[in-house]
């Protein structure tokens, strides 16, 4: 079985994309994770994600770095969840907002139930 990669193209770099994620973009929330989105036009694929872990919960670097490790692989493991029919790019922000360390397991199970919810936002169900 081959597993999912997450290569360069699918990282969110550009700031004009973060910029315009957090002005116009829109977001829907399964407690602990937010995930803000938005169509963008000169995207390398049809998905460009970046994770965050808030200081003000995480003080130390080495906890927000292992959690933005954990979310990014839940990201790589079920990014499979994501429609693939959409006509534009999408960027993507996942944010992890509790103070509360969760388990691997607990994040990817939350993070499955963001992505359906996503699907549903963007196709308007």
């Amino acid at each position: 079985m081959k597993t999912c990669g997450y290569p360069k193209t699918e990282k969110l770099k550009k700031k004009k994309h973060i910029d315009l994620l957090f002005s116009e973009g829109k977001s829907v929330s399964k407690y602990p994770l937010r995930l803000v989105f938005a169509p963008v036009s000169d995207a390398e694929s049809s998905f460009q994600t970046g994770v965050s872990v808030s200081k003000r919960y995480f003080k130390k670097a080495v906890d927000r770095n292992r959690f933005k490790r954990l979310l990014r692989e839940a990201y790589r493991l079920n990014k499979t969840l994501l429609p693939t029919d959409l006509n534009q790019p999408y960027a993507l922000m996942f944010l992890y907002q509790t103070k509360d360390k969760l388990t691997f397991a607990e994040i990817q199970e939350k993070m499955v139930q963001l992505m359906e919810k996503f699907s549903e936002e963007v196709r308007g169900v």
